[in-house]
């Protein structure tokens, strides 16, 4: 699937709004969503058209890689993001191909990396709800959280923050999901599942 070199891409964090869930398991999308903004030197604004939030710059080297991209954080809660996704690819007329969502990803070791593009949704809420609302033609940058400890319900475990012990290496994994975003924008998938599926 090609798309033009010059078509916009659409980078979806995926997560919860507001401060109860910021730091939550399920919020890492939105981690590296900030991170990102960051590094363009962006600042999230209300969308147009959508309920999201979005920043719009440019990411990669001078020249014929530089890619012009929208990051967006869904406002409207997990299971419904697939609406601002798709009012935002459509404002923007983004190629489904060129839209990339980041998300947890219950069945990888926390911060494992795997990056694809298509596939099913693994029962997550976010996915679900994009793969409905436009098909699964989209990439996704699947950052793994491990599975519950115990006997713990995998809506508990997603919906508590990160535990110390993850804390002390969060920073880094989220800062090579952020890495990981950039070359499969910049460079493609193939060589970014080279470098960051591990």
């Amino acid at each position: 699937m090609t798309t033009p070199d010059n078509a916009p891409w659409l980078i979806v964090g995926l997560g919860n709004p507001g401060p109860g869930y910021a730091a939550n398991r399920h919020n890492v999308g939105f981690m590296v969503a900030d991170l990102l903004a960051e590094r363009m030197r962006g600042t999230f604004k209300r969308a147009p058209k959508a309920q999201a939030q979005v920043v719009e710059g440019r990411i990669g080297p001078p020249g014929p890689a530089n890619r012009r991209v929208m990051l967006v954080k869904p406002m409207s809660y997990m299971n419904l993001s697939g609406g601002p996704v798709t009012a935002l690819r459509d404002f923007y007329k983004v190629p489904t191909a060129n839209i990339v969502a980041i998300h947890d990803e219950l069945d990888i070791d926390h911060g494992t990396l795997r990056l694809k593009l298509g596939g099913g949704d693994n029962g997550h809420n976010g996915l679900k709800s994009m793969t409905k609302a436009m098909g699964p033609d989209y990439h996704r940058v699947r950052f793994g959280i491990g599975r519950p400890p115990g006997r713990m319900q995998v809506a508990d475990f997603v919906l508590k923050d990160f535990s110390p012990a993850e804390r002390k290496e969060l920073d880094y994994f989220v800062d090579r999901a952020a890495d990981a975003v950039e070359a499969l924008v910049t460079e493609g998938l193939e060589r970014a599942q080279s470098t960051y599926n591990s």
